[in-house]
């Protein structure tokens, strides 16, 4: 078992940096393959990073290549993104995901609560 909790989030102009942090509890993160998903009101939720558990490989979606980043430190049990270059279009509560999966696109098992992160025009 594990357990996530997010935080991080906030209010910030189009074009800002902000980083959100996940920190497990429970098994060691470096069990996990860990990914951030995020969803705005109204939409479904969708991908945004993962990191392997195997040799810390990433996987970006589209809107997210060349403005994110996703990085861990297993010493903290936590996992970060790092967002630059913030649009609206990025407005949304970010989760952070755990899966005992060796692949980034595969299902994950456990989920944190969420952060709100809001970017004003």
């Amino acid at each position: 078992q594990v357990q996530l909790v997010e935080s991080g989030g906030g209010l910030v102009q189009a074009g800002d940096s902000l980083r959100v942090s996940c920190t497990a509890s429970g098994r060691t993160l470096n069990s996990y393959t860990m990914a951030w998903f995020r969803q705005a009101p109204g939409k479904e939720r969708e991908f945004v990073a993962g990191i392997s558990r195997v040799d810390s490989s990433t996987v970006y979606a589209d809107s997210a290549k060349g403005r994110f980043t996703i990085f861990r430190d297993n010493a903290k049990s936590t996992v970060y993104l790092q967002m630059s270059s913030l649009k609206p279009g990025d407005t949304a509560v970010y989760h952070c995901a755990a899966g005992r999966i060796d692949d980034p696109r595969g299902s994950y098992d456990y989920w944190g609560q969420g952060t709100q992160v809001t970017v004003s025009s």
